[in-house]
């Protein structure tokens, strides 16, 4: 039932033959490089923001780091061959024959941008809803593309939201608020000189 399911849906979203030119290109720019707008909104919300963000920021993070160690853990228990192992349906960008199923490029979006948005920051709620949009078009391509299931990035949804709701229970948010003193103490060290220039945010 879940791999007739898995075709039916990858037959309607997957590309027909003779991709190419800027449709070809829009798609992989959005399934490989869309994502990096999640490190980099982490980054600036860190070294722009003031206590409350950087928790956030690290609430978002751990939300990632837990997503991915349990797709880390599915991987091993179960291994999902991505469509092309499976030679079904069009393929138009290389990907390691690893297992598919739960999408880390869907789990490292989705992650981040449920962290911020069931969080208490209303600033960090904004950047995680114009994260968990720029999710859809990067899952949506890496169907399209023919390197993953619809499937998988359901399954990243998932996970997603399991790791984003324990984050942000209280225990998550204590977590959060005890690492985020430590790792100031280090990014002020390192960042000493473009701090005391005023560059950066102390």
């Amino acid at each position: 039932m879940f791999d007739q399911l898995n075709q039916y849906l990858f037959a309607i979203f997957n590309s027909s033959p003779g991709l190419d030119g800027w449709r070809l290109h829009g798609a992989i720019f959005a399934a490989e490089w869309l994502i990096m707008i999640v490190p980099l909104g982490l980054v600036l919300m860190w070294m722009n923001g003031d206590t409350a963000q950087r928790e956030a920021a690290v609430r978002a993070f751990l939300a990632a780091v837990i997503a991915l160690t349990i797709n880390k853990l599915i991987g091993l228990a179960w291994t999902h061959p991505r469509p092309f192992v499976a030679e079904i349906g069009h393929t138009f960008m290389y990907h390691a024959p690893d297992s598919s199923f739960p999408s880390d490029h869907g789990t490292s979006m989705f992650s981040v941008a449920l962290g911020l948005l069931l969080g208490p920051l209303r600033e960090a709620r904004r950047f995680g809803a114009a994260l968990l949009l720029l999710a859809l078009p990067v899952a949506w391509a890496r169907v399209f593309l023919g390197v993953h299931w619809p499937l998988d990035m359901v399954g990243a949804l998932v996970v997603s939201t399991f790791a984003a709701v324990l984050i942000n229970t209280r225990p998550g948010q204590a977590l959060a608020a005890t690492l985020v003193p430590l790792m100031q103490t280090v990014y002020r060290r390192v960042l000493a000189a473009p701090i005391a220039k005023g560059w950066l945010r102390p």
